[in-house]
């Protein structure tokens, strides 16, 4: 059963926003106006520290001691916000033990793609020069952060470049083509966008670039050799699609994935933190999902490295289990991944 508080997120997001940014389409300025936050008070015990890695601009956001880093890649759809809108979501994991870096990845329309991905990739490589074990490192991301984070995945493998512990993916944007059923099926119930202006939203990124090149629509890549992957969706996103499809693939590539779909809240509801409780048990969930994956995957002092003995990765107790979309008052059929089972991952270089 949803909470009354993802109840009146849904409605006042239908009512003041979703209207508002469907009327903007196509407004760069105006919609990066309409996607600007109130400003967020960072909790007590969390510092905020401006910094350069890789020659990006971002921030760091750390707690009271040190932790495994994280990397966390902003949402925005490519063209808008910025790490400082996200301290909601990467202040909690700073709470949760993590060090995490956002970077201000530059934006489109003035940077197309594949400026995200490089400056995401940029980063990454910053991170391990500065002496971080990719073992001991994690990445996150929400809607196009999200899809950047994937997108980062499979250009750090493809490159050779070590890849970090696990991921951890809310609501992300992976298919630019915008064709999965939900883009029309969940346009009405979406509480924040027009499944019909995914599309043409995603040009003001491509660029004139191919909407299914698998570093701009990842879902399209050969998804073998990542790291396990935590997907978090709401039944009710036109973006559901690009979940589900995305678990499908990377299963049957032969990786680790916990899907989780989540009645009734919006897009990326992470940032109604701590307001929401589904936001409180997602930020719970996601951050022992990543620590359970990286410690599985640090090997014991004088023991064999895991992924050499192909060892299946744990997944943490009760993660990837309430998947059901069912008993949320709304009629008609659940859309859920029910008994979600990670598989033996094929990972790439790790360091």
């Amino acid at each position: 059963m949803a909470s009354w508080q993802a109840h009146v997120a849904v409605w006042m997001l239908k009512l003041r926003f979703k209207p508002r940014l469907a009327r903007a389409s196509g407004n760069v300025r105006r919609m990066r106006r309409l996607m600007t936050p109130l400003p967020f008070r960072v909790p007590p015990g969390v510092t905020i520290t401006p910094a350069h890695v890789g020659g990006i601009a971002g921030e760091w956001v750390a707690g009271t001691g040190g932790g495994p880093t994280m990397l966390y890649l902003h949402g925005g759809g490519y063209f808008a916000c910025s790490a400082e809108m996200y301290r909601p979501i990467t202040a909690v994991f700073a709470q949760q033990g993590f060090r995490v870096f956002a970077p201000d990845y530059r934006l489109a329309p003035e940077y197309p793609f594949p400026a995200a991905v490089n400056d995401a990739l940029a980063v990454w490589r910053g991170l391990i020069e500065l002496g971080n074990s990719a073992r001991h490192m994690v990445v996150a991301g929400d809607s196009a952060g999200g899809g950047l984070a994937l997108a980062l995945l499979v250009a750090a493998r493809d490159t050779g470049d070590s890849l970090p512990s696990a991921a951890a993916l809310f609501s992300p944007l992976t298919d630019l083509t915008a064709s999965g059923d939900s883009i029309r099926a969940n346009t009405r119930r979406c509480a924040m966008f027009v499944g019909a202006n995914i599309g043409p939203g995603a040009l003001l990124y491509l660029g004139g670039a191919d909407p299914r090149s698998p570093l701009a629509s990842p879902l399209y890549a050969d998804l073998s050799g990542l790291p396990p992957l935590l997907i978090h969706v709401g039944c009710d996103e036109v973006l559901l699609d690009d979940s589900t499809r995305l678990a499908e693939r990377a299963r049957a590539a032969g990786g680790a994935v916990d899907l989780k779909i989540w009645p009734v809240v919006p897009h990326a509801w992470q940032l109604v933190y701590p307001a929401m409780p589904e936001a409180r048990q997602s930020m719970q969930e996601a951050s022992a999902f990543l620590k359970t994956m990286m410690e599985q995957m640090v090997p014991p002092a004088g023991g064999a490295d895991p992924l050499v003995r192909g060892r299946r990765p744990r997944r943490p107790a009760g993660i990837g289990r309430d998947v059901d979309c069912a008993g949320d008052g709304r009629s008609g059929g659940t859309r859920a991944d029910q008994g979600v089972r990670p598989t033996t991952p094929t990972t790439g270089t790790r360091a």
